[in-house]
């Protein structure tokens, strides 16, 4: 670390995760075991990717640890809040993404591991039935509710610093309201006049967090932390936050994908994209408000990377669909097909096919340990409001909409981001240019 003046990532790191699914239980049994030697944390950025540092003869690759401090897996500590009482242990059998033997020797780690009482509003997820849930009488009181857990939750585990992450269902869809949305006055006054229509539980449990000095990382693509409120939440107590949408399988593909055909100057008539899906998550899609959420943040990936305004003989007036189908039988096995039908020389036409088998939970374990070792190191750093750089992690990336912006949804953009971010928390120049 060359002249970093980033805090030393000295203590416990508590990483409260909301939710206690398929998700959070493989992204915590996965650490368990890795710390114990007995598994590789493949997949995850912070624990394998190299950034160059330096030119010429002083150029050298170095892992992330290396150039800043990042928390060791040894010093996290879990918790979590659901709907449903299940211990850890007994939410990863449950889930069946990982094998009894996988599980089993961090059986009496995650047994400790309880869930507290959710803040939980079944309008927001009707497919949900769990009884562990707060008797909260109004928005207020829900907020309230979770900075008591968030303080208790600290003090017990001794932790130096907490980080909330968001890994529960998708919520159904809360357009943006500018009377509500677009200040922090406005929105605590909506949560105090216990306005349900417009404050998702999830924008609780983000300013519970922000009001504890506790980062926040929305993992679903739920209207939360991507409003103007918030912004000034983060603003107002000096906390990053990051979202929205954990990018795991298809959307991960088509924002790889996409620079080919945009840098190959290939045009573009056509994106068809279906999932199949069966754990929790694919049954709380499966009510048409809920997807609707879901498909807001999977719709905006392409039409920011192959642009009409940049590019009109090659992408004017493309279709692009996305669907999302719920099939039990597939559990956490989550499939992909995508269908892109592009043009060629002198206008003829070509197809390509992507069909990804892929695991939802293996593929968004890593991605929420590198948000979360990611955005301590943001806040040791001194860095608040939307973390830009953590758009590689994310379907739907934040951008101030207000002032016009666009998110950055290009992958090796986003890694360069990444890659300049860490360079300059750890004392060296971000040399590398975004075109």
């Amino acid at each position: 670390m060359k002249n970093s003046t980033v805090k030393p990532a000295e203590g416990k790191l508590g990483i409260l995760i909301v939710g206690n699914g398929a998700v959070a239980t493989t992204f915590m049994t996965g650490v368990l075991m890795a710390r114990r030697g007995l598994t590789k944390p493949i997949g995850s950025m912070t624990q394998y990717d190299k950034i160059r540092i330096g030119r010429d003869d002083e150029k050298k690759y170095l892992k992330y640890d290396e150039i800043v401090p990042i928390a060791n897996l040894s010093d996290i500590e879990f918790g979590c809040w659901d709907v449903y009482p299940q211990n850890a242990y007994q939410a990863a059998v449950y889930a069946e993404v990982l094998k009894r033997e996988d599980i089993d020797p961090v059986k009496d780690e995650l047994e400790q591991i309880v869930p507290m009482p959710a803040a939980f509003d079944k309008n927001f997820a009707k497919r949900l039935d769990g009884d562990n849930v707060k008797p909260c009488k109004n928005r207020w009181e829900m907020v309230e509710m979770l900075r008591e857990d968030i303080r208790k939750f600290k003090a017990v585990k001794n932790c130096n610093r907490v980080v909330v992450l968001w890994a529960a269902s998708t919520e159904i869809y809360v357009p943006i309201n500018e009377e509500v949305h677009y200040s922090l006055e406005a929105l605590e006054k909506a949560m105090k006049a216990d306005d349900r229509e417009h404050i998702a539980p999830s924008m609780c449990y983000a300013y519970a967090a922000l009001a504890e000095g506790c980062p926040f990382v929305m993992g679903a693509p739920n209207t939360t932390v991507d409003i103007p409120a918030m912004w000034e939440m983060a603003e107002k107590t000096k906390m990053p936050i990051a979202g929205k949408d954990f990018k795991t399988g298809q959307t991960l593909v088509k924002s790889g994908f996409a620079p080919i055909i945009g840098t190959r100057c290939l045009g573009l008539d056509g994106w068809f994209s279906t999932n199949i899906l069966g754990n929790r998550d694919g049954l709380v899609l499966d009510v048409p408000e809920n997807f609707r959420t879901k498909e807001v943040s999977k719709l905006s990936t392409l039409e920011t990377i192959l642009k009409e305004d940049e590019q009109p003989d090659l992408y004017t007036d493309y279709y692009h669909k996305v669907r999302i189908n719920y099939y039990p039988p597939r559990n956490d096995n989550k499939e992909s097909w995508d269908n892109i039908d592009i043009v060629g020389w002198m206008g003829y036409p070509m197809q390509i096919k992507i069909n990804f088998l892929c695991r939802d939970s293996i593929l968004a374990a890593p991605v929420c340990l590198d948000l979360c070792l990611l955005i301590d190191l943001a806040a040791r750093a001194g860095r608040y409001g939307t973390q830009r750089f953590l758009s590689f992690f994310l379907k739907s990336p934040m951008h101030d909409y207000t002032k016009g912006e666009e998110a950055v949804n290009h992958l090796y953009r986003q890694h360069t981001m990444l890659k300049n971010a860490i360079r300059e928390m750890g004392g060296y120049e971000a040399d590398e240019e975004i075109d």
